[in-house]
């Protein structure tokens, strides 16, 4: 008679093999989940450390265009003194002035001087003469700070030649205030400084990346303004300058630190720094978790790993997220700025079929130049916010609006509603545009208006490329400058560019 169960030794020996095939199993998958963890978090350095190199690179590229601005704005509003004529010809030092005609004079001056610097925090905004006679806006504590050498040691400062003007801080190891030098004539300098605390403004850091050291050094390494307030008026640490020296623009990363470093006016640098290991913290912390949960060779493991993969990378997504939108924003007026909308413009005129609807809007402000000087930037300020937010209103969320230049702004259309005239459709943004303009009153009175003017260029008739596209909007803009501003027109071959017109 044949067997019809299986005996006690043969039941031992399929759950031994059902147990060697778990053990096996197990084995396996363990080997499996340890070596993708492994490949995961060499994979995971990797991509954190280029993205995290490439947003730094990129937020200090900002704060360094940020820096720029500012400067040159301060410089712009010393640059109004030379609208007064008694300003610049007036000098103290003269022994012939007469006594009451020379108040009178200083007077006026000092009243004008005030009128310039009242929208800025200027700690001083005033002319010393060469026998340190003083008008406007001088500090007690420049003038204690300088003493008899007030004239001697600011005109030393004066390091470019072209524009007899410069920047500097530092002097006797005071890091404090921040100067701006210009001369006048040949016994006048105007002077203009503020506090570098001022500057927290033009370093704005995301909080994200709160344990990023920014710095702004002299071209000696010596520390102007640091996001470590402690550390002003020292020397840039050594191991940190040792990694930049000589370098004007670039990003380092190795072991111990990453450090961006970007070169601005008078060879000063803006530098970033953060060690590498807070860059790689939360991964270092998590990659316990990772191997541990790897040893326990279940598919509950796998999936536990693929949430603790999730958990680790969100911080960094968000630190990304937020340095990519505001490396592409334009911040004062909430669009695109220049490189990223000719990034997005330029890609996708490279993937454009002949008969895709496209067309640049370029537009320039008309008379923005006597809101700035006559209402103040700040005021120039709220105008191109608003230019901005009339684009916005005109225009399709899809569309890539950017701002370009100062008070030039450009429109790439590719959203055109189906089988519409393409022209036509360009032409009512067009006048929308211009009517918003007329509508646009700045000032109290409401005497300033801000037009514009427009130039169209329509793919592929006009160009295929960013750039043929851009200069033949560019020559329809300034055609239509040329004929009375305040209008638009569509490229057309005829036209000459007009660049006197500008």
């Amino acid at each position: 008679m044949s067997k019809t169960s299986p005996s006690a030794s043969e039941l031992k020996n399929i759950t031994r093999l059902k147990i060697l095939m778990i053990i096996g199993y197990a084995l396996i998958i363990i080997f499996s989940i340890g070596i993708v963890s492994l490949l995961a978090v060499r994979k995971t350095d990797s991509v954190l450390k280029n993205k995290v190199a490439a947003m730094a690179s990129s937020l200090n590229l900002q704060m360094k265009l940020n820096m720029d601005s500012y400067l040159q704005r301060m410089e712009t509003v010393g640059t109004l003194v030379f609208a007064y004529d008694e300003i610049y010809t007036y000098d103290a030092t003269d022994q012939s002035n007469d006594e009451f005609e020379a108040l009178s004079t200083e007077k006026d001056i000092s009243d004008k001087l005030y009128s310039l610097c009242i929208m800025e925090n200027f700690v001083d905004f005033g002319i010393v003469y060469r026998n340190n006679h003083t008008v406007g806006k001088i500090s007690n504590g420049t003038s204690y700070l300088f003493g008899e050498n007030l004239f001697r040691d600011m005109e030393s400062k004066i390091t470019k030649k072209r524009t007899s003007d410069g920047w500097f801080t530092g002097y006797n190891n005071d890091f404090k205030r921040i100067y701006y030098v210009k001369r006048l004539n040949d016994n006048s300098l105007l002077i203009l400084s503020f506090y570098a605390s001022e500057l927290e403004s033009v370093f704005d850091n995301p909080e994200t990346l709160d344990d990023l050291d920014v710095r702004l050094t002299d071209s000696s390494y010596n520390i102007i303004y640091s996001s470590a307030k402690k550390e002003v008026g020292e020397s840039l640490p050594y191991d940190i300058r040792a990694r930049i020296t000589y370098k004007s623009s670039a990003t380092f990363m190795d072991n111990q630190y990453l450090i961006t470093v970007n070169s601005c006016e008078d060879d000063w640098f803006v530098i970033c720094s953060i060690p590498t290991q807070i860059i790689l913290k939360e991964k270092n912390e998590m990659r316990y978790y990772i191997y541990m949960i790897a040893g326990l060779a279940s598919l509950l493991a796998v999936l536990i790993g693929i949430e603790l993969s999730i958990r680790l990378t969100e911080p960094v997504k968000r630190s990304f997220s937020y340095l990519d939108i505001k490396s592409q924003m334009d911040q004062l007026t909430g669009i695109l700025n220049k490189k990223a909308f000719e990034d997005y413009t330029a890609h996708r005129l490279a993937n454009a079929s002949p008969d895709d609807a496209l067309a640049m809007v370029l537009v320039d402000l008309d008379n923005f130049k006597g809101v700035n000087d006559n209402l103040g930037h700040a005021v120039g300020d709220q105008v191109l916010a608003k230019i901005g937010s009339i684009l916005r209103g005109v225009f399709s969320p899809e569309d890539f609006i950017g701002r370009i230049g100062g008070d030039e702004f450009c429109v790439f259309v590719h959203n055109f509603p189906k089988d519409s005239d393409r022209r036509e459709f360009v032409t009512a943004k067009c006048e929308e545009i211009c009517s918003a303009f007329r509508n646009n009153y700045t000032g109290k009175d409401g005497k300033y208006k801000v037009s514009g003017s427009i130039g169209v260029a329509m793919f592929p008739g006009s160009g295929n490329s960013f750039e043929e596209l851009y200069k033949a909007s560019d020559t329809a803009l300034y055609y239509s400058k040329k004929h009375g501003k305040d209008t638009y027109n569509f490229y057309d071959p005829s036209m000459s560019h007009g660049e006197e017109y500008k």
